[in-house]
Protein backbone atom coordinates (compact mmCIF):
# COMPACT_ATOMS: atom_id res chain seq x y z
CA UNK A 1 0.00 0.00 0.00
CA UNK A 2 1.48 3.29 -0.80
CA UNK A 3 2.35 5.60 1.88
CA UNK A 4 0.57 9.30 1.72
CA UNK A 5 2.69 12.17 0.85
CA UNK A 6 3.28 14.82 3.40
CA UNK A 7 3.42 17.69 1.63
CA UNK A 8 2.88 20.76 4.22
CA UNK A 9 1.68 22.92 1.30
CA UNK A 10 -1.09 20.53 0.73
CA UNK A 11 -1.49 19.31 3.95
CA UNK A 12 -1.58 15.90 3.56
CA UNK A 13 -0.32 13.68 6.38
CA UNK A 14 0.92 10.11 7.33
CA UNK A 15 -1.68 7.06 8.29
CA UNK A 16 -3.58 7.39 11.06
CA UNK A 17 -2.83 11.40 11.75
CA UNK A 18 -5.28 14.06 11.47
CA UNK A 19 -5.25 15.68 8.47
CA UNK A 20 -6.72 19.45 7.39
CA UNK A 21 -7.07 18.50 3.50
CA UNK A 22 -10.76 17.83 2.78
CA UNK A 23 -10.48 17.15 -0.78
CA UNK A 24 -10.01 15.65 -3.14
CA UNK A 25 -6.75 13.05 -3.70
CA UNK A 26 -4.04 13.67 -5.84
CA UNK A 27 -3.98 12.64 -9.82
CA UNK A 28 -2.80 9.08 -10.86
CA UNK A 29 1.55 9.29 -11.04
CA UNK A 30 2.16 9.07 -14.49
CA UNK A 31 5.03 7.45 -16.40
CA UNK A 32 8.23 8.86 -15.72
CA UNK A 33 9.96 11.31 -18.11
CA UNK A 34 12.88 12.75 -18.37
CA UNK A 35 13.78 15.83 -16.40
CA UNK A 36 12.91 19.39 -18.09
CA UNK A 37 12.48 23.10 -17.15
CA UNK A 38 9.85 23.99 -15.90
CA UNK A 39 8.17 26.56 -17.80
CA UNK A 40 4.62 28.43 -15.82
CA UNK A 41 1.87 29.26 -17.80
CA UNK A 42 1.93 32.95 -19.23
CA UNK A 43 -0.89 34.39 -17.17
CA UNK A 44 -2.20 38.54 -17.48
CA UNK A 45 -0.50 40.55 -14.73
CA UNK A 46 -2.56 40.43 -11.23
CA UNK A 47 -3.88 36.83 -12.56
CA UNK A 48 -1.78 34.34 -10.68
CA UNK A 49 -3.24 30.92 -10.37
CA UNK A 50 -5.28 30.97 -6.91
CA UNK A 51 -5.93 27.38 -5.14
CA UNK A 52 -9.25 26.06 -4.74
CA UNK A 53 -9.21 24.26 -1.16
CA UNK A 54 -7.32 27.19 0.36
CA UNK A 55 -3.92 26.83 -0.29
CA UNK A 56 -0.81 28.93 -0.90
CA UNK A 57 -1.14 30.06 -4.58
CA UNK A 58 1.31 28.34 -7.13
CA UNK A 59 3.35 31.02 -9.14
CA UNK A 60 6.21 30.07 -10.30
CA UNK A 61 9.04 26.73 -9.48
CA UNK A 62 12.37 26.69 -9.40
CA UNK A 63 14.30 23.65 -11.00
CA UNK A 64 13.55 20.91 -12.77
CA UNK A 65 10.48 18.39 -12.15
CA UNK A 66 10.41 15.57 -9.96
CA UNK A 67 8.86 12.34 -11.37
CA UNK A 68 7.84 9.47 -8.61
CA UNK A 69 10.71 6.61 -9.03
CA UNK A 70 8.94 3.42 -9.28
CA UNK A 71 11.70 1.23 -8.15
CA UNK A 72 11.50 3.41 -4.99
CA UNK A 73 9.03 1.41 -2.86
CA UNK A 74 8.45 3.16 0.00
CA UNK A 75 6.85 6.24 -2.76
CA UNK A 76 8.95 9.03 -2.30
CA UNK A 77 8.07 11.97 -5.54
CA UNK A 78 12.09 12.44 -5.75
CA UNK A 79 14.50 10.80 -8.32
CA UNK A 80 17.27 11.92 -6.81
CA UNK A 81 16.68 10.96 -2.89
CA UNK A 82 14.24 10.16 -0.80
CA UNK A 83 11.18 11.54 0.30
CA UNK A 84 11.77 14.90 1.26
CA UNK A 85 8.67 16.37 3.66
CA UNK A 86 9.55 20.25 3.08
CA UNK A 87 9.56 20.52 -1.03
CA UNK A 88 6.62 21.00 -2.98
CA UNK A 89 5.18 18.33 -4.86
CA UNK A 90 5.83 18.65 -8.09
CA UNK A 91 3.14 17.94 -10.55
CA UNK A 92 3.53 15.15 -13.57
CA UNK A 93 4.06 16.10 -17.02
CA UNK A 94 0.26 16.58 -17.82
CA UNK A 95 -0.70 20.74 -18.78
CA UNK A 96 -0.59 23.12 -15.70
CA UNK A 97 -4.47 23.98 -16.46
CA UNK A 98 -5.01 20.15 -15.59
CA UNK A 99 -3.85 21.14 -11.69
CA UNK A 100 -5.30 24.65 -11.20
CA UNK A 101 -8.47 25.39 -9.76
CA UNK A 102 -11.87 26.31 -11.42
CA UNK A 103 -11.62 29.00 -13.73
CA UNK A 104 -12.04 32.33 -12.31
CA UNK A 105 -12.83 35.18 -14.84
CA UNK A 106 -9.67 37.95 -14.91
CA UNK A 107 -9.51 40.88 -12.72
CA UNK A 108 -10.68 44.12 -14.58
CA UNK A 109 -8.85 47.11 -14.24
CA UNK A 110 -11.87 49.07 -14.00
CA UNK A 111 -11.97 52.63 -11.81
CA UNK A 112 -15.67 52.43 -11.59
CA UNK A 113 -16.31 49.70 -9.13
CA UNK A 114 -16.28 49.16 -5.37
CA UNK A 115 -13.06 49.31 -3.24
CA UNK A 116 -10.64 46.60 -3.62
CA UNK A 117 -7.30 45.81 -2.08
CA UNK A 118 -4.43 47.78 -4.61
CA UNK A 119 -2.74 45.23 -7.35
CA UNK A 120 -0.29 47.16 -7.65
CA UNK A 121 2.77 49.20 -6.34
CA UNK A 122 3.45 52.51 -6.95
CA UNK A 123 7.03 53.58 -8.18
CA UNK A 124 8.27 56.08 -5.48
CA UNK A 125 11.92 57.52 -6.30
CA UNK A 126 14.26 56.56 -2.88
CA UNK A 127 11.79 53.87 -1.81
CA UNK A 128 12.46 50.06 -2.55
CA UNK A 129 10.27 48.47 -4.35
CA UNK A 130 8.52 45.30 -2.85
CA UNK A 131 10.08 41.62 -4.54
CA UNK A 132 7.59 39.64 -6.62
CA UNK A 133 6.59 36.17 -5.65
CA UNK A 134 4.49 34.41 -2.59
CA UNK A 135 7.62 35.38 0.16
CA UNK A 136 8.29 39.15 -1.44
CA UNK A 137 4.56 40.68 -1.49
CA UNK A 138 3.20 42.31 -4.42
CA UNK A 139 4.16 41.91 -7.88
CA UNK A 140 4.96 44.84 -9.63
CA UNK A 141 3.58 45.79 -12.76
CA UNK A 142 4.34 45.41 -16.27
CA UNK A 143 3.71 47.00 -19.02
CA UNK A 144 3.65 50.73 -19.68
CA UNK A 145 6.13 51.57 -16.90
CA UNK A 146 8.52 48.00 -17.90
CA UNK A 147 7.40 47.08 -14.27
CA UNK A 148 9.21 50.12 -12.43
CA UNK A 149 5.95 51.65 -10.94
CA UNK A 150 2.79 52.99 -12.84
CA UNK A 151 1.88 56.95 -12.97
CA UNK A 152 -0.45 58.20 -10.03
CA UNK A 153 -2.56 61.39 -10.05
CA UNK A 154 -5.99 59.04 -11.28
CA UNK A 155 -7.01 58.50 -14.57
CA UNK A 156 -6.22 61.47 -16.32
CA UNK A 157 -2.86 61.45 -15.13
CA UNK A 158 -1.80 58.17 -16.31
CA UNK A 159 -3.52 59.01 -19.41
CA UNK A 160 -1.46 62.22 -20.04
CA UNK A 161 1.42 60.65 -19.24
CA UNK A 162 0.32 57.46 -21.78
CA UNK A 163 0.05 60.01 -24.78
CA UNK A 164 3.43 61.64 -23.89
CA UNK A 165 5.55 58.77 -23.36
CA UNK A 166 3.91 56.12 -25.34
CA UNK A 167 2.58 52.86 -23.33
CA UNK A 168 5.90 51.23 -23.96
CA UNK A 169 7.67 53.61 -22.55
CA UNK A 170 10.43 51.30 -20.49
CA UNK A 171 11.33 51.53 -17.03
CA UNK A 172 12.58 54.98 -17.53
CA UNK A 173 9.71 56.38 -19.08
CA UNK A 174 7.26 54.94 -15.94
CA UNK A 175 9.90 56.53 -12.98
CA UNK A 176 9.47 59.95 -15.46
CA UNK A 177 5.40 59.96 -15.22
CA UNK A 178 5.41 58.93 -11.90
CA UNK A 179 7.44 61.51 -10.79
CA UNK A 180 5.53 63.93 -13.07
CA UNK A 181 2.03 62.74 -11.62
CA UNK A 182 3.76 63.18 -7.82
CA UNK A 183 4.96 66.89 -8.63
CA UNK A 184 1.58 67.95 -10.39
CA UNK A 185 -0.63 66.04 -7.64
CA UNK A 186 1.35 68.30 -4.90
CA UNK A 187 1.18 71.64 -6.66
CA UNK A 188 -2.69 70.65 -7.13
CA UNK A 189 -4.00 69.88 -3.89
CA UNK A 190 -0.68 69.74 -0.65
CA UNK A 191 -1.00 72.68 1.52
CA UNK A 192 1.94 75.22 1.09
CA UNK A 193 4.40 76.17 4.06
CA UNK A 194 4.18 79.54 5.86
CA UNK A 195 7.24 80.84 4.25
CA UNK A 196 5.63 79.16 0.30
CA UNK A 197 2.74 80.89 1.43
CA UNK A 198 4.29 84.43 1.75
CA UNK A 199 6.75 84.29 -1.04
CA UNK A 200 3.60 83.46 -3.31
CA UNK A 201 1.69 86.32 -1.76
CA UNK A 202 4.64 88.76 -2.72
CA UNK A 203 4.69 87.20 -6.31
CA UNK A 204 1.01 87.92 -6.62
CA UNK A 205 1.58 91.50 -5.34
CA UNK A 206 1.92 93.92 -7.75
CA UNK A 207 4.69 96.17 -8.10
CA UNK A 208 5.54 99.41 -8.10
CA UNK A 209 4.79 100.48 -11.96
CA UNK A 210 1.63 98.95 -11.77
CA UNK A 211 0.01 100.68 -9.07
CA UNK A 212 1.79 103.99 -10.36
CA UNK A 213 -0.03 103.62 -14.10
CA UNK A 214 -3.38 102.22 -12.11
CA UNK A 215 -3.41 105.16 -9.55
CA UNK A 216 -2.41 107.84 -13.12
CA UNK A 217 -5.43 105.82 -14.73
CA UNK A 218 -7.52 106.26 -11.93
CA UNK A 219 -7.19 110.27 -11.93
CA UNK A 220 -7.64 110.40 -15.50
CA UNK A 221 -10.92 108.50 -14.92
CA UNK A 222 -11.86 110.52 -12.08
CA UNK A 223 -10.97 113.93 -14.09
CA UNK A 224 -12.63 112.83 -17.16
CA UNK A 225 -15.80 112.29 -15.57
CA UNK A 226 -15.62 115.24 -13.86
CA UNK A 227 -15.23 117.08 -17.13
CA UNK A 228 -17.91 115.43 -18.76
CA UNK A 229 -20.19 116.32 -15.70
CA UNK A 230 -18.92 120.03 -15.91
CA UNK A 231 -19.87 120.11 -19.66
CA UNK A 232 -23.85 119.11 -18.84
CA UNK A 233 -24.07 121.59 -16.78
CA UNK A 234 -22.72 124.00 -18.13
CA UNK A 235 -24.19 122.73 -21.91
CA UNK A 236 -27.75 121.32 -20.40
CA UNK A 237 -28.28 122.24 -17.05
CA UNK A 238 -27.83 126.05 -16.75
CA UNK A 239 -30.29 126.80 -20.06
CA UNK A 240 -32.83 124.38 -18.06
CA UNK A 241 -32.41 125.97 -14.87
CA UNK A 242 -32.15 129.83 -17.13
CA UNK A 243 -35.36 129.32 -19.39
CA UNK A 244 -37.25 128.34 -16.12
CA UNK A 245 -36.43 131.60 -14.06
CA UNK A 246 -36.73 133.92 -17.19
CA UNK A 247 -40.53 132.23 -17.78
CA UNK A 248 -41.05 132.89 -14.18
CA UNK A 249 -39.84 136.49 -14.54
CA UNK A 250 -41.74 137.09 -17.78
CA UNK A 251 -45.02 135.21 -16.41
CA UNK A 252 -44.39 137.54 -12.88
CA UNK A 253 -43.87 140.57 -15.06
CA UNK A 254 -47.13 140.21 -17.26
CA UNK A 255 -49.35 139.75 -14.30
CA UNK A 256 -48.61 142.95 -12.62
CA UNK A 257 -48.85 144.61 -15.86
CA UNK A 258 -52.41 142.98 -15.87
CA UNK A 259 -53.42 144.45 -12.41
CA UNK A 260 -51.65 147.97 -12.57
CA UNK A 261 -48.59 147.28 -10.52
CA UNK A 262 -45.54 148.75 -12.86
CA UNK A 263 -43.67 151.76 -12.57
CA UNK A 264 -42.16 153.16 -15.90
CA UNK A 265 -40.06 154.79 -13.65
CA UNK A 266 -36.58 153.96 -12.33
CA UNK A 267 -36.03 150.26 -11.62
CA UNK A 268 -33.51 148.98 -8.99
CA UNK A 269 -31.08 146.42 -10.70
CA UNK A 270 -32.05 142.98 -11.82
CA UNK A 271 -35.43 144.36 -11.71
CA UNK A 272 -37.56 143.03 -14.70
CA UNK A 273 -39.59 146.49 -16.78
CA UNK A 274 -39.77 144.70 -20.39
CA UNK A 275 -40.01 142.12 -22.52
CA UNK A 276 -37.60 141.48 -25.93
CA UNK A 277 -39.07 139.98 -28.74
CA UNK A 278 -37.47 138.71 -31.54
CA UNK A 279 -39.58 136.91 -33.26
CA UNK A 280 -37.19 136.01 -36.68
CA UNK A 281 -35.24 133.95 -33.87
CA UNK A 282 -38.22 132.70 -31.66
CA UNK A 283 -36.94 134.68 -29.15
CA UNK A 284 -39.56 135.88 -26.08
CA UNK A 285 -37.25 136.99 -22.77
CA UNK A 286 -37.31 139.71 -19.89
CA UNK A 287 -34.95 142.59 -20.12
CA UNK A 288 -34.00 143.41 -16.53
CA UNK A 289 -32.14 146.63 -15.02
CA UNK A 290 -28.39 146.25 -15.36
CA UNK A 291 -26.08 143.28 -16.40
CA UNK A 292 -24.47 141.79 -13.37
CA UNK A 293 -24.13 138.05 -14.37
CA UNK A 294 -25.79 136.45 -11.16
CA UNK A 295 -29.07 138.51 -10.65
CA UNK A 296 -29.81 139.11 -14.64
CA UNK A 297 -27.75 137.31 -17.35
CA UNK A 298 -27.18 133.98 -15.55
CA UNK A 299 -31.01 133.71 -14.82
CA UNK A 300 -31.65 133.65 -18.71
CA UNK A 301 -32.45 137.41 -19.17
CA UNK A 302 -30.92 140.21 -20.92
CA UNK A 303 -29.94 143.19 -19.18
CA UNK A 304 -30.16 146.83 -20.06
CA UNK A 305 -26.83 149.01 -19.80
CA UNK A 306 -27.11 151.26 -16.66
CA UNK A 307 -23.95 151.48 -14.87
CA UNK A 308 -21.62 154.18 -14.65
CA UNK A 309 -19.55 154.43 -17.66
CA UNK A 310 -21.80 152.80 -19.98
CA UNK A 311 -25.24 153.82 -19.03
CA UNK A 312 -27.85 154.00 -21.82
CA UNK A 313 -30.92 155.09 -22.96
CA UNK A 314 -34.47 153.99 -22.25
CA UNK A 315 -36.90 152.79 -25.08
CA UNK A 316 -39.16 155.92 -24.20
CA UNK A 317 -36.66 158.55 -24.44
CA UNK A 318 -36.71 161.29 -27.28
CA UNK A 319 -33.44 160.42 -28.39
CA UNK A 320 -30.23 157.80 -27.40
CA UNK A 321 -29.26 154.06 -27.55
CA UNK A 322 -31.33 151.73 -25.61
CA UNK A 323 -28.23 149.02 -24.70
CA UNK A 324 -28.79 144.99 -23.81
CA UNK A 325 -26.63 142.54 -22.97
CA UNK A 326 -26.91 138.41 -23.45
CA UNK A 327 -25.30 135.68 -23.24
CA UNK A 328 -24.50 133.95 -26.62
CA UNK A 329 -24.20 130.33 -25.57
CA UNK A 330 -25.13 128.70 -21.58
CA UNK A 331 -27.55 129.99 -19.30
CA UNK A 332 -30.59 130.32 -21.60
CA UNK A 333 -28.40 131.57 -24.46
CA UNK A 334 -30.89 134.39 -25.64
CA UNK A 335 -28.90 135.95 -28.26
CA UNK A 336 -27.26 133.17 -29.45
CA UNK A 337 -28.34 133.37 -33.33
CA UNK A 338 -28.18 136.72 -33.62
CA UNK A 339 -25.57 136.70 -36.57
CA UNK A 340 -27.96 135.24 -38.42
CA UNK A 341 -30.34 138.53 -38.54
CA UNK A 342 -30.42 140.56 -41.68
CA UNK A 343 -31.49 143.91 -42.16
CA UNK A 344 -34.99 144.91 -41.74
CA UNK A 345 -35.82 141.77 -39.74
CA UNK A 346 -37.76 143.40 -37.02
CA UNK A 347 -36.85 143.39 -32.84
CA UNK A 348 -39.56 144.84 -30.83
CA UNK A 349 -39.34 145.78 -26.97
CA UNK A 350 -42.55 145.74 -25.06
CA UNK A 351 -42.90 147.44 -21.90
CA UNK A 352 -46.28 148.40 -19.56
CA UNK A 353 -47.88 150.65 -21.67
CA UNK A 354 -46.14 150.51 -25.36
CA UNK A 355 -44.84 148.70 -27.95
CA UNK A 356 -41.25 149.84 -29.32
CA UNK A 357 -40.55 148.45 -32.79
CA UNK A 358 -36.61 148.63 -34.41
CA UNK A 359 -35.55 147.41 -37.63
CA UNK A 360 -31.72 145.80 -37.70
CA UNK A 361 -29.93 148.06 -39.41
CA UNK A 362 -26.13 146.47 -39.41
CA UNK A 363 -23.76 143.83 -37.77
CA UNK A 364 -20.55 144.23 -36.74
CA UNK A 365 -19.19 140.54 -36.18
CA UNK A 366 -15.79 141.21 -33.98
CA UNK A 367 -14.88 143.77 -31.51
CA UNK A 368 -13.04 143.96 -28.51
CA UNK A 369 -14.59 144.20 -25.20
CA UNK A 370 -13.66 147.21 -24.43
CA UNK A 371 -15.07 149.24 -26.97
CA UNK A 372 -17.51 151.12 -25.69
CA UNK A 373 -18.43 153.38 -27.97
CA UNK A 374 -20.92 151.20 -29.91
CA UNK A 375 -22.96 152.07 -27.08
CA UNK A 376 -22.76 155.60 -27.56
CA UNK A 377 -26.04 158.23 -28.47
CA UNK A 378 -24.91 157.63 -32.25
CA UNK A 379 -22.61 155.00 -31.89
CA UNK A 380 -19.73 154.28 -33.99
CA UNK A 381 -19.14 151.73 -36.46
CA UNK A 382 -23.01 151.39 -36.79
CA UNK A 383 -23.56 153.74 -40.03
CA UNK A 384 -25.67 156.34 -38.32
CA UNK A 385 -24.71 159.58 -38.93
CA UNK A 386 -27.07 161.74 -36.41
CA UNK A 387 -29.14 161.50 -33.39
CA UNK A 388 -32.04 159.29 -33.22
CA UNK A 389 -33.68 156.15 -31.22
CA UNK A 390 -31.29 152.67 -31.50
CA UNK A 391 -30.97 149.71 -30.19
CA UNK A 392 -27.63 148.14 -29.44
CA UNK A 393 -27.47 144.27 -28.76
CA UNK A 394 -23.94 142.63 -27.69
CA UNK A 395 -23.15 139.17 -26.88
CA UNK A 396 -19.62 137.34 -26.64
CA UNK A 397 -18.06 135.57 -29.96
CA UNK A 398 -16.95 133.15 -30.68
CA UNK A 399 -19.21 130.79 -29.53
CA UNK A 400 -18.19 128.98 -25.75
CA UNK A 401 -15.78 131.90 -25.65
CA UNK A 402 -16.01 135.62 -24.25
CA UNK A 403 -12.79 136.82 -26.00
CA UNK A 404 -14.47 139.09 -28.45
CA UNK A 405 -17.99 140.81 -28.49
CA UNK A 406 -20.26 141.15 -31.55
CA UNK A 407 -22.38 143.67 -31.95
CA UNK A 408 -26.37 144.47 -33.55
CA UNK A 409 -27.37 147.53 -34.15
CA UNK A 410 -31.38 148.39 -35.45
CA UNK A 411 -33.19 151.57 -35.16
CA UNK A 412 -36.79 152.56 -34.33
CA UNK A 413 -39.41 152.52 -37.08
CA UNK A 414 -42.54 152.54 -34.91
CA UNK A 415 -43.98 153.90 -31.60
CA UNK A 416 -47.50 151.58 -30.73
CA UNK A 417 -49.54 152.15 -27.34
CA UNK A 418 -50.71 148.86 -26.49
CA UNK A 419 -54.32 149.71 -26.47
CA UNK A 420 -53.66 149.68 -30.27
CA UNK A 421 -53.14 145.85 -29.51
CA UNK A 422 -49.75 144.21 -30.93
CA UNK A 423 -47.80 145.45 -34.16
CA UNK A 424 -47.77 143.25 -37.04
CA UNK A 425 -44.37 142.32 -36.50
CA UNK A 426 -45.93 140.25 -33.30
CA UNK A 427 -49.31 139.22 -35.59
CA UNK A 428 -48.89 135.49 -36.30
Amino acid sequence: MRRAHTDPTHGYAEPGQPSSYAGPQPQPQQPYEAQRPYEPPQRPYGQEQRPSYGGAPQTSYDGAYAQPDPLNQTGSLSSTGPLSSTGPMRPPSAPAAAYSAPYEPPLVDDETVGLRIADVVESIPGTPTPAAGPAGGAVPPTGAAGGAGVPVGGRAARRKASRRHGRHGGAGGGAHEGQEAQESGAAAGAPLSRMEARRAARARKPGAAVMASRAIGEVFITTGVLMLLFVTYQLWWTNVRAHAQAGNEASSLQDDWAKGKGNPGVFEPGQGFALLHIPKLDVVVPIAEGTDKKRVLDRGMVGHYAEEGVKTAMPDARTGNFGLAGHRNTHGEPFRYINRLKPGDPIVVETQNKYFVYKMASILPVTSPSNTAVLDAIPKGAGFTKAGRYITLTTCTPEFTSKYRMIVWGTMVEERSRDKGKPDALVD
